[in-house]
């Protein structure tokens, strides 16, 4: 039986609570929408959706990858997709009170081009309905394939986001065979280098049995390739299949790797904290990588 630690205090929930909260849900439930934050039970939906920030999840809850970290279902989807969902994510973009929305999805290998024409049909349409809300997609590798990320960067986007994960040590063990740690940092090179001025973001969990210097390294590479936010936050186990938590970091201790992500490689800004996730106050990261101040 692999050990596991207690959790620590600074790790429990809050409840989600205030009249924006309430009012993005109730606009939600009315056109039939539901996010990430509420599926995925996200400690700080409360924050974000008073911020006006949502994630809503596209192209299925079937993933055709089984990372040992992610708690999403697994399967093969058969090539099926709703052809109704761009109209239906652009009625997000009628809800009052939200200014940022990120598009994140499954990853679909079991389409031709991994599902990249559909992401971009989506976002094109949330632009076409309001062209002020800022939209960032936080998309899987589709392989590697340029023409994918060249559809995505293509189409009215402002952030860029691909999530790293973990460590290179880690990779395999950690994440589906057919995600690769060069292969991620690739994607996020390439959509830097076909679109110079999107926002690129990526995330690491940490807790995972990363080494500093490892950690460190994986900064390093991210900002080689062009990424500018980061985000930092502590692994936690979905169920007793996945992989254990093997340390939980101290709050003190995500404030130094914010420190070290900021001034010693660099990043725009880096959010890092035990509850972080990857979609945390995206609106305010993407302000400050704009103004350019920390």
């Amino acid at each position: 039986m692999p050990r596991t630690e207690p959790k620590p205090s600074w790790l429990k929930m809050r409840l989600p609570s205030g009249e924006n909260v309430a009012g993005i849900r109730s606009m939600l439930r009315d056109k039939g929408l539901y996010t990430v934050c509420e599926e995925a039970r996200c400690p700080n939906l409360g924050e974000c959706w008073d911020a006006g920030t949502a994630t809503l999840m596209i192209m299925g809850d079937v993933c055709t990858r089984g990372c040992r970290f992610c708690a999403v279902k697994t399967g093969n989807p058969q090539g099926w997709l709703d052809p109704d969902e761009p109209a239906k994510v652009a009625r997000s973009a009628e809800i009052m009170g939200l200014r940022y929305l990120v598009l994140t999805s499954v990853d679909r290998d079991d389409l031709e081009d991994f599902g990249a024409n559909h992401y971009a049909a989506c976002i094109q349409a949330l632009k076409d309905k309001r062209p002020d809300l800022l939209v960032e997609a936080l998309t899987p590798d589709f392989q590697g394939r340029r023409s994918c990320i060249e559809t995505l960067v293509s189409a009215d986007l402002d952030v860029f986001a691909h999530n790293l994960e973990t460590v290179e040590s880690l990779h395999r063990r950690v994440r589906d065979v057919r995600a690769r740690y060069s292969q991620s940092l690739q994607v996020l090179a390439d959509a830097k280098a076909l679109r110079p001025g999107i926002v690129t973001k990526s995330s690491l969990m940490l807790g995972l049995g990363e080494t500093e210097v490892e950690v460190r390294q994986a900064f390093a590479d991210l900002r080689a390739a062009g990424v500018d936010i980061l985000t930092l936050g502590q692994y936690l186990q979905p169920t007793s299949r996945h992989l254990p938590v093997e340390r939980y970091l101290q709050p003190e201790e995500f404030d130094h790797w914010k420190e070290v992500a900021e001034r010693d490689f660099s990043f725009a800004f880096c959010a890092s904290g035990p509850m972080v996730r990857s979609s945390y106050k995206a609106a305010e990261h993407f302000l400050l990588s704009r103004l350019g101040t920390s």
